[in-house]
């Protein structure tokens, strides 16, 4: 495992993270727990050293889950996790006061609740799950951090960027006040690179990127007959035609990657994320043994040779499925 720096936290942290959203439980169906636990263990003996996690994801039952896994980690194991807004919204809307998601009691609330689901006293670091450029001056999420620093909480402080807005965060960013950000990056949506990414390396910011693998688009195994189960929320990702929308430009792709067939290309997807000097680890779900360990041998092989990117830099897609 190949490990870079996070940001001002000189935290070294394998370029390869575990994301747990999908074992929450709700949302993502289909992994049981006894699935989600062997892919965490698995992850930990292949020395992925850092988790991401939420209080949101199944209301606490991933970071319970994280827990268990933890509790039997063999070595040092990062832990990140997120205050949820208390209004539960996603993403944060325009106008909507920082009161209604983010104070100072909520924050500090918040943090204790996830340090006892994992069974830890302090958090590597702790994120705010959604944000607003519009509360950059207010001082109850910033009192809130330096609480839950000043108290041992949590080591580090960071967001988790909207769905596809990159550059929301680069007042919070530039202020010097959190560690890192966490952002949508992958082959369809390129626009950190544009504003983010530079900011975060001149304010030595860590990135983590998530959605590598467009949830599941760049997999290629989503076709137009594709049926998820019932109450999983890519029905709606991938609602209407846009299984065909996505099938068209993952054919063109190939095509000109001149991939051998689909199943090459979510390595592709994983090592364009780590092609970027900014990243400093990539997330994406595991819900699975087999996802452990196809992305554990695609995360050694490195970033992409320089011909590769240029083609990826034509397949730029502008557009939200979140909507």
């Amino acid at each position: 495992m190949q490990h870079r720096r996070l940001g001002k936290t000189n935290f070294a942290v394998g370029q390869l993270g575990y994301g747990a959203w999908g074992i929450g439980g709700t949302m993502w169906v289909g992994a049981s727990d006894k699935e989600s636990l062997e892919a965490l263990h698995l992850a930990l003996e292949e020395r992925v050293d850092f988790i991401d996690t939420a209080l949101a994801y199944g209301n606490g039952h991933s970071e319970e889950l994280v827990g268990k896994a933890l509790a039997a980690a063999p070595r040092k194991v990062f832990v990140a996790t997120k205050v949820p807004p208390k209004n539960f919204v996603w993403p944060a809307r325009p106008g909507i006061g920082i009161e209604e998601a983010f104070t100072r009691e909520h924050i500090v609330r918040s943090t204790e609740q996830s340090l006892k689901n994992l069974g830890l006293e302090t958090v590597d670091l702790q994120q705010l799950h959604v944000w607003n450029p519009e509360w950059l001056d207010r001082d109850e999420w910033r009192r809130g951090l330096e609480d839950i620093k000043a108290q041992g909480k949590a080591q580090a402080v960071g967001i988790s960027i909207n769905d596809h807005q990159p550059d929301s965060a680069l007042g919070i960013v530039a202020t010097g006040l959190i560690d890192t950000v966490q952002v949508i990056y992958n082959i369809f949506d390129q626009t950190p690179e544009r504003n983010l990414f530079p900011a975060c390396i001149e304010h030595d910011v860590g990135v983590l990127v998530r959605v590598p693998f467009d949830e599941g688009s760049l997999t290629g195994r989503i076709t137009e007959q594709t049926i998820f189960p019932e109450g999983d929320f890519r029905n709606a990702y991938f609602r209407d035609d846009r299984r065909k929308q996505v099938v068209d430009r993952v054919s063109e792709l190939v095509r000109e990657l001149e991939l051998d067939d689909e199943t090459h290309l979510p390595e592709v997807a994983l090592r364009f994320c780590l092609s970027h000097p900014a990243v400093s680890t990539v997330i994406p779900g595991m819900r699975t043994t087999s996802s452990v360990e196809a992305n554990v041998i695609a995360s050694g092989r490195g970033p992409l040779p320089e011909h590769m990117l240029k083609i990826l830099r034509c397949h730029r897609w502008d557009r939200n499925f979140y909507d």
